[in-house]
């Protein structure tokens, strides 16, 4: 893309999230941001698994150094309070990854964060992004939410408290920042 092209795109960008921001002010829509943070527990092991495997590419090439390369897994993993498995429920982050880098492992992630009790109980927020998991720290894209996340935008640091590298089991801390309309 040419520098010009994406000055063009980024002011497009630009004027349509003014529109958004105009269009609901004038439905006396308030924006608002909220700070959350909470543990996500994916797991691939035992009896009870939060995360599966679903799809798995035939005859990858040689060529392709990471092994699992467009493998598909479902998820439907706890959110809670802290890092323990039994700590309190606040809900669970449902959707899918995509093993998508064909030298590491780099997943593509699309995920609704729902939670089902405290002030928050029965709205989620979504993401589609890109999550290099081999990094201890990273970011992945707030696209979008419902209920008291309507409308969401935003971002979710993640910090990976715990992985066992034999099964795969991991715990990940999330900090999240959202803008959203009230």
């Amino acid at each position: 893309m040419a520098r010009s092209d994406g000055r063009l795109l980024l002011f497009a960008v630009a004027v349509a999230l003014l529109a958004i921001q105009c269009r609901c002010q004038s439905f006396g829509m308030k924006q608002k941001v909220t700070n959350l943070h909470f543990f996500f527990h994916d797991i691939l092991s035992g009896d009870k698994p939060t995360s599966v495997q679903v799809a798995a590419p035939k005859n990858l090439s040689s060529l392709v150094k990471e092994k699992l390369f467009g493998t598909i897994f479902v998820i439907d993993d706890p959110l809670t309070e802290g890092p323990e498995a039994d700590s309190k429920v606040l809900g669970s982050a449902q959707g899918y990854y995509i093993i998508a880098g064909q030298d590491s492992p780099m997943l593509v992630l699309a995920a609704d964060y729902g939670f089902t009790t405290g002030p928050y109980n029965g709205s989620s927020f979504s993401v589609f992004s890109r999550n290099p998991v081999m990094d201890t720290d990273r970011e992945l894209a707030v696209v979008g939410g419902r209920g008291a996340f309507r409308m969401a935008q935003g971002i979710a640091k993640l910090h990976t408290h715990s992985i066992d590298a034999t099964t795969g089991d991991a715990v990940v801390e999330y900090n999240v920042t959202l803008f959203h309309y009230e």
